[in-house]
C-alpha cells in the first residue's frame, strides 16, 4: 500500500514539474524552451491569465490525471504551492527507507525526465517527401545555383522553347587581366554566397513613396510570374582569349533565343571585365545601342595603344580596353553612358580624358563626387540622361572600397561602401534595365568570410529588382 502511495506521489512530482512550464496552453516557446525562459514572475503572470479566463489549461494536464487515476480535486491546479504538503510527506518517507528511496528516486527521475525531454516532433508519413524535394529550402546543401533558382542547359537548341525571363549565367574567364588573376572562380563563389538570399530588404525602395521594389521577391515565385533560371557557366577555354570570348558570345546569344514574353534579360557573373564586351554585343543585337552604367574604379575605355595593344595586338582587348571596342563597334548610346565611382589614375591624363569623353561618349562621376553631389543628385542625373533607352549595368566589384571588397584583382583605395552602391542602384528604379553583370570577384584574395562575393550577391539582387519592376506589368505589382 505504501508503495502505491509513493508511486502516486512520484507522479505528483512530475505533475508539479509540468505545472512549472506546461500546465498552461503551450506556445512554441513554451514547448521547446519552456524551462529555459520560465520564471516565478512569468508563472505568476500565467496564473493570473488562467484565473481571468485568458489562458486555458494544457490538455496534457488532463491526460496525466486521466491516465494516472489520481483524484486531484483537492488540489488547486493554478497554485503550485498546494502540492507542497504532499511533496513534503513524500520526501519524509524517502528518508525512512534508503533502499526504497534509491529505487523510487530512479523511477521518479525517469518519469520526470520523460516529461522534460519528451519527443516534440511529429514526423511526416514515411512516403511524404514534400519538404525535401524543393531545393529552395536546402540552405546549406544541395546543388548550388544562384539564389536556389532552377537550372537547365540554356545553351542546348533543343530547349530553346523553355521560357526564360531572367537568366543568371557564369563567365569563368580571367586571362584578360593586367594584375591579379582568380576571377575565373568568381561565379562559383558568388553562387555559394547567394545561398542565404531570400525575401525583400526593408532598405529596398526607401525614400520613394511610389516604389514597387518592396512588392517583388525574386526568390518567391508567388510574388511574380517570371521564369528566373541559373544557366550555369558558359564553358570558356583558358588557352585562347579569342575562342573563349566567342564561346561566351554564343552562350549569351543562345539565351536570348529562348521563349519569353519580355525578351530574356541576362545577368552575367564574371570573370574579369573583358567578358562585358560579349554581353554587350549580344544585348545590342536584341535592343540596339545601349546606355551603359559602368560602376568601376577604373576608366576601362583606354585606347589599346595605351594599355596592352602597344605590346601585342593579341592583348589589345583586355579588361581595361573593352569599352573602347564597345564604342568603336557602335554598341553604346554615346552621351548617355556613365562611369560611376571611378578613382584610379589615368595612364595619360589629358589623352585618356579626351578619348573617354569624345571617342567613347562617357560621363564621369568619381568616387568623391558622391560626397559633393549626394546620392539623390547622382541618381537624378543618370535618370535624365538615359530616359527610356535600354540600359546595361556593369559593376566591377572594385568600385567598392578594399575594406568592403578585398577579393578582386586591381584594388584601389577610397571606394564606395556597399551601402552607398546599393542605395544608388535601388534609386534607379524605373529605368529600362535590359541586362547587367558583376565582374572581377577573385575568391583567392577574398576573406575567409567571402565578403566580396557576398557584396556581389547584393549587387545582383538590386539589378534583378530593377529588371523585374520594369518587366512585370503594373497590375502584377
Amino acid at each position: 500500500m505504501i508503495y502505491r502511495k509513493l508511486a502516486i506521489v512520484a507522479q505528483l512530482v512530475s505533475i508539479v514539474s509540468c505545472i512549472a512550464i506546461g500546465l498552461y496552453e503551450e506556445t512554441f516557446i513554451d514547448s521547446v524552451y519552456g524551462e529555459l525562459v520560465a520564471s516565478t514572475e512569468s508563472n505568476n503572470y500565467k496564473q493570473e491569465l488562467l484565473y481571468n479566463g485568458e489562458l486555458t489549461r494544457d490538455a496534457k494536464y488532463d491526460r496525466i490525471t486521466e491516465t494516472s487515476k489520481i483524484d486531484l480535486s483537492q488540489f488547486d491546479p493554478t497554485d503550485i504551492g498546494s502540492f507542497q504538503q504532499v511533496l513534503d510527506m513524500y520526501h519524509l518517507s524517502q528518508k525512512s527507507n534508503m533502499h526504497q528511496k534509491h529505487n523510487d528516486l530512479y523511477y521518479e527521475k525517469s518519469h520526470e525526465s520523460y516529461w522534460k525531454y519528451r519527443p516534440k516532433v511529429h514526423f511526416p508519413d514515411d512516403d511524404d517527401t514534400s519538404d525535401i524535394y524543393d531545393e529552395a529550402h536546402n540552405i546549406f546543401g544541395g546543388i548550388t545555383t544562384y539564389g536556389h533558382f532552377k537550372h537547365f542547359n540554356c545553351f542546348d537548341p533543343k530547349l530553346f522553347d523553355e521560357k526564360i525571363d531572367i537568366a543568371v549565367v557564369g563567365a569563368p574567364f580571367d586571362t584578360g587581366v593586367s594584375f591579379r588573376p582568380g576571377a575565373r572562380f568568381g561565379p562559383d563563389a558568388i553562387r555559394l554566397a547567394s545561398k542565404r538570399l531570400g525575401g525583400v530588404s526593408p532598405d529596398r525602395g526607401r525614400g520613394n513613396p511610389n516604389t514597387n521594389m518592396t512588392e517583388i521577391n525574386p526568390y518567391d515565385p508567388r510574388s511574380h510570374n517570371l521564369s528566373i533560371i541559373d544557366c550555369g557557366d558558359v564553358p570558356m577555354t583558358p588557352f585562347d582569349n579569342r575562342i573563349a570570348l566567342n564561346q561566351l558570345y554564343r552562350g549569351q546569344r543562345s539565351i536570348h533565343k529562348h521563349a519569353s514574353g519580355h525578351k530574356p534579360k541576362i545577368i552575367t557573373m564574371g570573370g574579369d571585365h573583358t567578358i562585358t564586351l560579349m554581353a554587350l554585343k549580344s544585348a545590342y543585337e536584341q535592343y540596339g545601342p545601349l546606355s551603359v552604367l559602368h560602376f568601376d574604379s577604373h576608366i576601362d575605355t583606354w585606347d589599346p595603344k595605351k594599355l596592352g595593344g602597344g605590346i601585342t595586338n593579341y592583348m589589345s582587348l583586355n579588361h581595361g580596353t573593352f569599352l573602347h571596342y564597345a564604342a568603336e563597334q557602335g554598341y553604346l548610346n554615346k552621351g548617355s553612358c556613365f562611369h560611376l565611382g571611378m578613382r584610379a589614375p589615368y595612364i595619360d591624363y589629358h589623352y585618356d580624358l579626351h578619348h573617354d569623353k569624345h571617342h567613347c561618349g562617357f560621363n564621369t562621376i568619381t568616387a568623391r563626387d558622391l560626397d559633393n553631389l549626394g546620392r539623390a543628385n547622382i541618381v537624378e542625373s543618370i535618370k535624365q540622361a538615359v530616359g527610356s533607352m535600354p540600359v546595361y549595368i556593369s559593376v566591377d566589384i572594385d568600385v567598392l572600397d578594399p575594406a568592403t571588397a578585398p577579393g578582386t584583382g586591381t584594388v584601389e583605395v577610397g571606394g564606395w561602401t556597399a551601402r552607398e552602391l546599393l542605395s544608388i542602384l535601388d534609386g534607379l528604379e524605373g529605368i529600362n534595365v535590359i541586362g547587367g553583370d558583376v565582374v572581377e570577384v577573385s575568391p583567392p584574395y577574398d576573406t575567409n568570410s567571402g565578403i566580396t562575393a557576398l557584396a556581389a550577391t547584393g549587387v545582383i539582387d538590386s539589378i534583378m529588382g530593377l529588371i523585374m519592376v520594369k518587366t512585370l506589368p503594373a497590375h502584377a505589382l
